[in-house]
C-alpha cells in the first residue's frame, strides 16, 4: 500500500473498527490516526471495547474528536503528515433520523464537509468515503445499479448521504481531490451495531423476549458481511480512480423471514415474532448491482448469509456476559 498515515473517522465504529484492525493486522509500516467522538446514540462501551483492542497497536494513534468541530479537527491533525482520509464515521440509521434530525445535519453534512475540507487544506490526495444503498429511496428497478437516478430519497439519512456524494463531486471538481464513494449495502458481522435487526433479534430471541418483524417479515435486504465490506475499502484504497461512486453489496436479496430462521437455527430458540407495519423511511427491498464493482475493484463478496450469520450468532453467545447488557 503506496500510503504512510491514514486518517480513519469512525474509527472505533463497526465498519471503522474492522477496516482499521486489518490494515494493522496486514501492514505494520502504515501509521493509523484514528477519530471518533465516542458518542452515545447506541452504548458507548461497545466502541470503548472495540478502541481498547485497536490501541493496543503501536501504529495506531486515537484522537476523541468529533469531526463537526472543525477548528478543533485542523487542530489535532495539523502536524500528522496524512496521506489519505477514509471517512466512515457518520450518524447512521434511517429510524433515528425520524427522531433526531439534527444529529444528521451536523454529523453527515457539516462533519463531511468538515473532511473535504480539511483534505483540501492539507492538500491530501484522496478520500475514499461511506455512502449507502439508503441513496436509491423507493427505486423500483432492482438490482441498484450506480447508474440509475438518485434523486428521491425516503429517509432524511438517504438525503444525507446523496448529498454527501455531490459534495464529493465538487471538492473534486474545484480542487483535484480524487474521491470515492463507497454505497454500503445493510452491513452485518462480530462486533456490529445494536440499532440493527440483527443484533436486535439474536439477543431478543436468546432473552426470550418479543421481535418487532416489520413489513409482516416480507422485507429483502442485501445483507454484506462485514469482511467483504472491508475488501471492497481496501480495493477503493489501493487502486487509482479519480472520481467513482460503487456499490458494496451481496448480490444476494435475502427476504427477514429466512434470516430468522437461521438466526432460530443458530441460537437454538424460537423467534417471540411481532409482526408490524413497514416503517416510514424504509424500503421495501434492496439488491447491489457489482457490475461495475467487479469489473474496477474486482470486488467479489464471498459470504454467503448462512456462514456470516453462523459466525455472527456464535459471536453473540461467546460474549454473553456484556453483550446481554449493550
Amino acid at each position: 500500500m503506496k500510503y504512510n498515515n491514514i486518517l480513519v473517522t469512525g474509527s472505533a465504529g463497526f465498519i471503522g473498527f474492522h477496516l482499521c484492525k486489518r490494515i494493522l493486522d496486514n501492514y505494520e509500516d502504515i501509521n493509523i490516526i484514528g477519530i471518533d467522538n465516542l458518542n452515545d446514540y447506541y452504548n458507548p462501551l461497545l466502541k470503548e471495547k472495540r478502541n481498547e483492542i485497536l490501541k493496543k497497536y503501536d501504529n495506531y494513534n486515537f484522537i476523541k474528536l468529533d469531526f463537526s468541530e472543525y477548528d478543533k479537527l485542523v487542530e489535532n491533525l495539523k502536524d500528522k503528515n496524512i496521506d489519505l482520509i477514509v471517512h466512515l464515521g457518520a450518524q447512521a440509521g434511517v429510524r433515528y433520523s425520524l427522531e433526531n434530525p439534527w444529529a444528521y445535519e451536523k454529523s453527515n453534512l457539516l462533519g463531511t464537509l468538515n473532511i473535504f475540507e480539511l483534505a483540501r487544506r492539507f492538500d491530501i490526495e484522496k478520500v475514499v468515503y461511506a455512502s449507502s444503498s439508503s441513496v436509491y429511496g423507493g427505486n423500483k428497478k432492482v438490482p441498484f445499479s450506480e447508474d440509475d437516478k438518485v434523486d428521491n430519497p425516503v429517509s432524511l439519512y438517504a438525503a444525507t448521504k446523496k448529498s454527501n456524494e455531490l459534495m464529493a463531486h465538487t471538492y473534486h471538481h474545484l480542487y483535484g481531490t480524487k474521491m470515492v464513494g463507497l454505497r454500503f449495502f445493510t452491513v452485518y458481522g462480530e462486533w456490529g451495531r445494536p440499532d440493527m435487526a440483527f443484533w436486535k433479534f439474536t439477543k431478543n430471541i436468546l432473552l426470550e423476549k418479543p421481535i418487532d418483524v416489520y413489513n409482516y417479515g416480507k422485507m429483502m435486504r442485501d445483507f454484506t458481511y462485514v469482511s467483504d465490506i472491508v475488501n471492497g475499502i481496501l480495493s477503493s484504497i489501493e487502486k487509482d480512480f479519480d472520481y467513482e461512486v460503487f456499490n458494496l453489496g451481496n448480490d444476494n436479496p435475502t427476504e427477514l423471514e429466512y434470516a430468522i430462521g437461521l438466526i432460530e437455527k443458530y441460537t437454538g430458540k424460537k423467534a417471540i415474532k411481532n409482526y408490524m407495519p413497514i416503517q416510514p423511511g424504509d424500503v421495501e427491498k434492496t439488491w447491489a448491482d457489482l457490475t461495475k464493482s467487479r469489473e474496477l475493484l474486482k470486488y467479489n463478496p464471498e459470504v454467503k448469509i448462512e456462514e456470516g450469520l453462523k459466525r455472527f450468532c456464535n459471536w453473540i453467545k461467546n460474549n454473553w456476559d456484556w453483550v446481554k447488557n449493550i
